[in-house]
């Protein structure tokens, strides 16, 4: 545990760290005929974004992920049509909440840790999905890759944050279930936190930073983080 260091910024993941991906379920169940076919459309997804980023190319996340649904369809011959992709979209800004999130950042929130987001999803209007979530009132900002034209685990995508805090990158923490994004935020100086749920694990391989915080969900993060650092002065 990063004791020694004063309490960073938390920046949270968004999709699957704070909002529940098992609710496109009903979408690949009718589509595929199996629901965890949702797995391997959302592998795909993050395989491609990042291919992407190290290719010099870049569309928005919500595209590449009706595109994704095209390409699954096309491997098992499962044709998709416009409604799907409808579909896709609207369960995509309409994910609930992981039951865990609201208790655990409104405990971080009144212990006064400042609480940001950064999404590989691109901007939109309001209500956003954390806000139709419940969850837009626990954090001061939210940042989207967009802006950089960069996925993550790109280090750009971690810079950005950093630079419109005005904050060194070591001033950061990265929140998420994809040790991937842990990753990329420590490989550019950011402590990494990994919350262990479901289908997401530690990858114990030589030159992979292990996470500074492993959690199996946000309620022991909040516990662990509460008898980490001293609680700042006041509410965020």
């Amino acid at each position: 545990m990063p004791a020694n260091r004063p309490a960073p910024i938390f920046v949270f993941d968004v999709n699957e760290t704070l909002l529940d991906l098992t609710f496109l379920e009903p979408l690949f169940a009718r589509c595929f005929g199996d629901a965890a076919i949702l797995r391997n459309w959302f592998a795909q997804l993050i395989l491609y974004s990042q291919a992407m980023s190290l290719s010099g190319l870049y569309t928005p996340f919500s595209d590449l992920a009706a595109g994704a649904l095209h390409m699954m369809g096309t491997i098992y011959g499962k044709p998709i049509g416009d409604a799907d992709v409808a579909e896709l979209r609207d369960r995509l800004a309409r994910m609930p909440a992981h039951a865990d999130a609201a208790p655990a950042l409104a405990r971080l929130q009144e212990a006064g840790f400042r609480l940001v987001t950064l999404t590989n999803s691109p901007p939109s209007p309001s209500p956003t999905p954390l806000e139709r979530a419940g969850l837009g009132r626990y954090f001061e900002r939210n940042f989207s890759v967009d802006a950089v034209g960069r996925f993550k685990p790109a280090p750009e995508t971690y810079a950005y944050v950093a630079r419109e805090l005005g904050v060194d990158r070591t001033s950061l923490c990265l929140v998420a279930c994809h040790l991937w994004d842990t990753l990329g935020a420590q490989a550019t100086g950011c402590l990494g936190a990994l919350l262990t749920r479901p289908h997401n694990a530690v990858l114990p391989a030589p030159g992979l930073p292990h996470p500074d915080i492993v959690a199996p969900d946000l309620a022991d993060f909040a516990r662990q983080v509460l008898e980490t650092w001293p609680a700042p002065s006041g509410p965020s």
